[in-house]
């Protein structure tokens, strides 16, 4: 059973940095191309920056220079360095396997003075 469990968000303040995690169980993220999404509050879900399977990182205009995908093939785990934070990167955090439609419960990040 694929699962992807989202983790590190919280408050932070303009400027700040967080960094999520993203559990994956039955699914390789060494293999697949891994995917970070946020929705904001009243926004469609957006893809935000994708890892291949051979490395190569795509991300969005709005987050590129400010935000780093990366993963641990050890830990079958990816993560979401974010620095530079503003206020309209509050969101929920999803990662996401491609190719497969599992979300996990998500994690939100609030960026507020």
């Amino acid at each position: 059973q694929v699962q992807f469990v989202e983790s590190g968000g919280g408050l932070v303040q303009p400027g700040g940095s967080l960094r999520l995690s993203c559990a994956a169980s039955g699914r390789r993220v060494s293999i697949y191309a891994m995917e970070w999404y946020r929705q904001a509050p009243g926004k469609q879900r957006e893809l935000v920056a994708r890892i291949t399977s051979g490395g190569s990182r795509n991300y969005a205009d709005s987050v590129k220079g400010r935000f780093t995908i990366s993963r641990d093939n050890a830990k079958n785990t990816v993560y979401l360095q974010m620095n530079s934070l503003a206020p309209e990167d509050t969101a929920v955090y999803y990662c996401k396997s491609q190719g497969v439609e599992v979300w996990g419960q998500g994690t939100r990040v609030t960026v507020s003075s």
